[in-house]
């Protein structure tokens, strides 16, 4: 039975408010339950004024109930009772979504007799009751035009007004009282309308969670352009102004993107089962569903919604701006605006006001060539663009493909000092991906990351901006003593940083290697592509290494600076990766993140004089990436990987093949930090491999085998507290001893087992410490005539005065031991170091 029945069963029963409201409302929450199902069939506006008209029947139903109830079987004429319902804003215009409010008007005079207050309060309680979300404003037909001017708001809510119901007398004088309010001091309020469009514009920039309704490029940008419109001709439909206003293409794709966006807010109130018009990131995946998104190899639903929005957004956004500027640029001109526009003439239909260029809407167009060599023209720092100029460079002219010549003129503007206003102009006209292919593909690109508030179009451009208005003196000054053609490159590479992005490769890597490809079109040198490529691959690497390692690690450094491979590289570096982080969002490079890279930045610079440390890191991150391809180290787990790279020994990695790292790496994992491993090998001569995590007696156990020939030993600090000896004699030893070998290794991790050791013959000047090795160690080199023994009263020495070697490279060469140990720098080592010399000489 349909629910107007039931409740003339209801009247007929004499039954309360309470209990109409309960039927309506179960009505309502049963509608509202099955808009999923109706959202599949219906979407975009045909969703939205299909739900505005089921809206409007229940408005109505609660209506003729009322005035049922007041007026029983004494009805008068429905055009006789002075009230009508009259519905504004998204109501009005029947845009009204799923969860918004519903902006009712109720217009009457106060007729006696008719007893309308008390009729309208009873009304809005019921519509209340029934759980509706009524946003209202209740006025006497007098008062309107007074309403309309306490607030803009109510003005444009009110140029929006639909008849609903009540009397259609009443309604055609609310007609004449709402075309009052239309022609009302239109200069004075259109120039309210714009300057609230900005304020909101500003408050709610484009983002990567962009806000569908009050965003850039949001609806309310096309529901201002329906005020004007409105306001000027008496009809909010863009549609009548074609084609004098706009074209019929301009229109297809405003109307296409309007129609998405209606779509997407939909979807996402149904998401979300409340009002919400900020797509979230945690809505996106079931929006992206009820839209129908599908994953695809290169981007997911998710970011084909993203980017899909991001796109209509932007067309909204730049179509509503020219024509809104065409719509009222006569309206609010005055003679100072004449005057400054006659003095500021560039040429016909072109000038320059306060470092503004404006174009005339009926300016022609030019050739894509003509028009990138008027921009190299304007190089005032501060010189921005109008929207008008805008529209001007959007309709240039240009060949399918770029010639030769328009490469040229593409890098000569990089030279000027305002690039970023110069490609942003040429984003906003949707030519900057034309200029430069490659960033087609990064247009409206999402970023779920969690780390940076824009998508990859605008974070670009937003690091240009960054980098052409550098606040840090010390990091400008090293931008100014760039030449200008480091200057133009630099641009080019904080510009084109994240081009390898929404791709399955690597995009530091992919994105080098796009670079060259366009850096060659624009004829830069292959000396500036190389470097521009090591900034590119390596752009993520300052602030990550700042940020999650120690920089006072001199490992961590000397690994870093291996890497640019010179210091203007980290220069630059340095350069791009401020213009980056302030590009992420207002949050990323803070006062302690600047000091951070700042300290490291020296660092690293103080690094590349110690030339035989670089070249050492650089032969060990050569075997590093050979172990990162190697079956064996991919299989082992995440976390073990992790522990082999951080070995600090270079001459580790450097003599070690990558299998056999591996093999000592899961050996080492497998041995408890309270115990040992070792091997002996006696094929050619006697080995003894020991890994251990308790202090061993090294001393005790050279001592024991001095009258064997020590040829070779190194020592490695491993991790966690783990340390690995390899021990290598001259000879091979009987069969029948390698049981006492054996026993003397387990003896030998007894650390208060002594032995008396002579002490060797080391002349003056056969050892050495150098407390100024690197930062965190002290090396001690020793060439001095091999004697047995020599080894064994070194490393006693040590352990009597805990001196802690992380490295030790041993060599038996023409009966003479040539050593270089790696040692721990502390105070004592280096304040004692000749009391240290003196035990030896």
């Amino acid at each position: 039975m349909e629910i107007e029945h039931i409740i003339e069963d209801l009247l007929d029963k004499n039954a309360s408010d309470f209990e109409i409201s309960k039927l309506i409302k179960e009505h309502i929450k049963s509608y509202l339950g099955s808009l999923n199902e109706i959202f599949v069939e219906n979407q975009g506006k045909d969703f939205l004024v299909k739900h505005t008209k089921k809206i409007d029947l229940f408005i109505v139903l609660i209506y003729k109930y009322i005035l049922r109830k007041y007026f029983g079987n004494y009805m008068p004429f429905a055009n006789a009772i002075p009230i009508v319902l009259v519905g504004m804003g998204s109501y009005g215009r029947e845009e009204l979504c799923v969860y918004s409010d519903v902006d009712l008007m109720i217009v009457y005079k106060d007729v006696p007799g008719y007893n309308i207050e008390p009729m309208i309060q009873a009304m809005l309680y019921l519509a209340w009751d029934a759980g509706m979300k009524l946003g209202h404003r209740t006025h006497k037909l007098s008062e309107l035009v007074g309403a309309s001017n306490q607030d803009l708001t109510i003005k444009t809510a009110m140029l929006e007004s639909r008849y609903l119901c009540g009397s259609k007398l009443l309604w055609m004088e609310t007609e004449r009282e709402l075309l009052k309010i239309q022609k009302w001091d239109r200069k004075n309020v259109i120039g309210q309308i714009l300057a609230a469009n900005d304020e909101r514009r500003k408050q709610n920039p484009m983002s990567m969670e962009p806000h569908i309704k009050e965003g850039v490029g949001g609806l309310r940008d096309a529901n201002t352009l329906a005020w004007i419109c409105k306001i000027l001709f008496g009809s909010v439909r863009l549609r009548d102004l074609v084609p004098n206003i706009i074209n019929e293409e301009e229109f297809r794709e405003f109307r296409i993107a309007l129609e998405f966006l209606y779509r997407v807010r939909s979807a996402l109130h149904l998401s979300a089962k409340k009002k919400q018009d900020v797509l979230n990131l945690e809505f996106i995946p079931d929006v992206a569903q009820k839209l129908g998104f599908q994953n695809k190899i290169l981007k997911n639903a998710q970011t084909q919604l993203s980017t899909k929005t991001l796109a209509a957004m932007h067309t909204i956004d730049i179509t509503c701006q020219i024509f809104v500027k065409k719509l009222t640029a006569s309206l609010l001109c005055n003679l100072s605006m004449i005057e400054s526009l006659r003095h500021g003439r560039i040429e016909s239909g072109l000038y320059n006001v306060d470092n503004r260029i404006i174009a005339s809407f009926k300016k022609p167009s030019l050739h894509i060539n003509m028009a990138l060599e008027q921009l190299q023209g304007f190089d005032n720092p501060t010189i921005n663009f109008d929207i008008s100029y805008v529209d001007y460079i959007r309709r240039s002219r240009f060949p399918e493909h770029n010639s030769k010549k328009t490469y040229r003129y593409v890098k000569a503007i990089l030279f000027n000092p305002n690039v970023y206003a110069i490609f942003n102009l040429l984003y906003e006209a949707s030519l900057l991906q034309q200029l430069i292919k490659p960033f087609k593909h990064i247009v409206n690109l999402a970023q779920f990351d969690g780390y940076h508030k824009y998508p990859v179009d605008i974070h670009s451009l937003h690091s240009l901006y960054h980098l052409e208005h550098i606040k840090e003196p010390f990091i400008k000054a090293l931008f100014d003593d760039l030449c200008p053609e480091g200057k133009a490159l630099m641009k080019l590479v904080v510009f084109l940083h994240d081009i390898g992005k929404g791709r399955k490769e690597n995009h530091s890597e992919l994105g080098a290697r796009i670079f060259r490809f366009y850096a060659q079109k624009l004829d830069f040198s292959e000396e500036a592509i190389t470097t521009a490529m090591i900034l590119i691959k390596f752009h993520t690497l300052m602030s990550n290494t700042a940020i999650r390692e120690d920089i006072y690690n001199e490992q961590v450094v000397l690994s870093f600076i291996t890497k640019l491979q010179s210091p203007q590289i980290l220069k630059m570096l340095y350069i791009l990766t401020y213009s980056d982080m302030n590009a992420v969002n207002e949050n990323i490079y803070s006062g302690f993140s600047a000091k951070l890279l700042r300290e490291f930045y020296n660092f690293s610079m103080e690094m590349f004089n110690k030339e035989e440390l670089i070249d050492e890191t650089a032969k060990r991150l050569r075997k590093e990436n050979a172990l990162k391809k190697s079956p064996d180290f991919l299989a082992l787990s995440k976390a073990l990987q992790k522990k082999a790279l951080s070995i600090q020994s270079n001459y580790f990695y450097i003599k070690q093949k990558p299998q056999e790292i591996v093999q000592i790496v899961t050996e080492t994992e497998e041995t408890p930090i309270d115990s040992y491993r070792f091997k002996i090998t006696n094929d050619t001569h006697l080995g003894i491999t020991v890994i251990r995590g308790l202090s061993f007696n090294i001393g005790y156990l050279l001592g024991k085998l001095s009258y064997l020939d020590l040829v070779h030993m190194d020592i490695y600090k491993l991790f966690d507290g783990k340390k690995y000896f390899q021990i290598d004699f001259n000879e091979k030893v009987e069969p029948c001893d390698i049981d006492y070998i054996k026993e003397l290794v387990d003896n030998s991790f007894d650390m208060s087992k002594k032995l008396s050791l002579k002490k060797p013959l080391i002349l003056e000047g056969e050892i050495t410490i150098n407390c100024e090795h690197s930062k965190n160690y002290a090396s001690m080199h020793i060439n001095a005539k091999n004697q047995n023994g020599l080894m064994a009263y070194l490393m006693s020495i040590f352990d009597d005065h805990q001196i802690d070697i992380s490295m030790a490279k041993i060599q038996t060469i023409k009966n003479r031991t040539r050593n270089m140990l790696l040692i721990e720098k502390t105070d004592g080592l280096c304040k004692n170091k000749q009391q240290i010399l003196d035990f030896f000489i």
